[in-house]
């Protein structure tokens, strides 16, 4: 882990504004300090770069004390800073639980050890704030179906709502799982998942490829319901009406709730084979839209999404599914859409076998993804793989592709708009002789700051280039380490909102970096 190691650029809070220096942030409407210079451009630069932090099964999230589990949740979140990536995923409803205090739902057993104990802090609290505190976007995922990986009801808490109504549960593949015909299961998710979008400051609501279980022995027990609610339909196309009822049904509560929380979906990486349907991806795999009943692509054309991460772990060139061939497919659902293409990465297959022993794969498939414009970005499954960084694969990725931060990119179907610029920039010498202390006075409704840096003593007012991009951070500052020895530098700082539209730079800030 060493490799990954010492690779961000410290943030702190405690601004001008809030030593009593400043009067207050910029409000909207102030006189920009440089008002003649534009924001910089939307660039190819702006990507999502992410983790899938899982809690089911502890792959992810240790078994342990409260103090263990704190200790290994921020260490992954340090893994994801010095990856230089912007985005966690994180399992907070694994099955039909929560990390949370939930009225609906036990506490997880993945946090003590038994479903429905107290831990005694509220964990979804500290994860949120811990990624924010380092600027990772906090995207909730949630698993709206799946119960149990055992099939014993009476092992789950008194208060499991399966235990509550075992009417709405189905035995399938050695595990438990809520029938998604049932309006009550819709429900239930649904509640579920409002609770957390109104109670906590999360950026997002995740679901992942679970939704009707994958087929295994035998059909998916659900012929009472379809006799009950199928209403004649053809039995396939009444199982995807019912994702696609409580997808929309989501969508449109979760934006109305808080317009800036988006909703993204991260299903398995092929829809249909083009031998099955014309539409479909050049492959022979598993088809989400007959064998999992999840109709991505609908989804996308009625902009029910905000994003789409198919899970494309294959490598390129395989016979089945060719990962540039499913790139390019996905690349042609989006295009047009409004909705945001993000690419599912296998870091957990690196070293498996022979495909994929090499460790420059994953490499390969982000310098693929660049001749797409409509990829804007991976997320790697999972954390603790990339925290091993097996045979140095994601030492490769971040010196290859993220050896410098990158902003989010802008959700094209939640307008917003950036805040007002910053001002009264500086830029002195840190205290401690080593790196440049750069302040500025941060501005009303602003949610994160970029900071450039530019060589040499440039004019104060003047355009960021997109290209000297050196941190992303909440606070009112940030600790330069990187900044050479004696040499001058310019540093500019715009503010982004929410939803990351970025305003213009205020003015530039010029100093000489000390000899240390």
């Amino acid at each position: 882990m060493s490799a990954l190691a010492a690779c961000g650029i410290p943030a702190f809070g405690g601004s001008r504004d809030e030593e009593g220096r400043g009067g207050g942030p910029v409000p909207p409407g102030a006189k920009a300090e440089c008002p003649d210079i534009a924001a910089p451009g939307d660039t190819r630069g702006r990507q999502l770069r992410a983790m899938w932090i899982t809690t089911v099964g502890n792959t992810d999230w240790p078994q342990g004390s409260a103090a263990q589990q704190k200790k290994r949740y921020t260490e992954l979140l340090d893994t994801a800073a010095s990856m230089n990536m912007n985005a966690v995923f994180v399992q907070i409803r694994p099955n039909s639980d929560a990390f949370y205090e939930s009225p609906y739902e036990p506490w997880s057993q993945w946090i003590t050890g038994t479903q429905g104990k107290d831990p005694g802090y509220d964990v979804l609290a500290f994860m949120l704030k811990e990624a924010h505190a380092r600027n990772l976007e906090f995207h909730a995922w949630f698993n709206p179906y799946r119960i149990s990986r055992q099939d014993d009801l009476k092992k789950l808490s008194p208060k499991s709502p399966a235990r509550q109504h075992p009417d709405w549960v189905r035995k399938y593949n050695k595990g438990l799982w809520y029938d998604p015909g049932l309006p009550q299961v819709r429900d239930l998710a649904t509640k579920a998942v409002m609770d957390v979008v109104n109670k906590y400051d999360i950026d997002a609501v995740h679901f992942d490829d679970y939704f009707y279980p994958y087929p295994e022995d035998g059909e998916f027990p659900d012929a009472a319901t379809y006799k009950t609610h199928g209403k004649g339909m053809d039995k396939g196309d009444w199982r995807r009406k019912n994702v696609d009822t409580l997808v929309e049904s989501l969508s449109g509560k979760i934006h109305e709730a808080k317009p800036w929380v988006q909703f993204g979906i991260s299903p398995f990486g092929v829809w249909r084979n083009k031998s099955t349907d014309p539409a479909g991806s050049p492959t022979s795999a598993l088809q989400s839209y007959d064998d999992i009943y999840a109709d991505t692509r609908t989804w996308i054309k009625r902009g029910w999404l905000d994003y789409v991460t198919p899970q494309l772990y294959w490598p390129i060139g395989d016979p089945r599914a060719d990962y540039a061939k499913l790139a390019a497919w996905w690349a042609g659902q989006v295009k047009g859409t409004g909705v945001q293409l993000t690419i599912g990465q296998a870091a957990y297959r690196v070293g498996a076998d022979a495909a994929w022993k090499d460790p420059a794969e994953l490499s390969r498939h982000l310098a693929l993804n660049a001749k797409h414009p409509q990829i804007n970005g991976d997320v790697f499954f999972s954390a603790r793989d990339v925290a091993a960084n097996r045979r140095g694969f994601a030492a490769r990725l971040r010196d290859d592709h993220y050896s410098r931060p990158a902003l989010r990119p802008v959700p094209a179907r939640r307008g917003g708009a950036a805040p007002p610029a910053v001002q009264g920039t500086t830029a002195a010498p840190a205290g401690d002789g080593k790196g440049v202390k750069v302040t500025w006075r941060p501005s009303k409704g602003a949610t994160s700051y970029a900071v450039y840096r530019a060589d040499g003593e440039r004019p104060g007012c003047a355009p960021a280039d997109t290209g000297r991009l050196i941190a992303d951070v909440r606070g009112g500052g940030i600790i330069d380490p990187g900044a050479k020895k004696g040499r001058v530098y310019t540093y500019y700082v715009t503010a982004q909102d929410r939803l990351h539209h970025q305003s213009p730079p205020g003015r530039g800030a010029t100093v000489t970096a000390p000899e240390g």
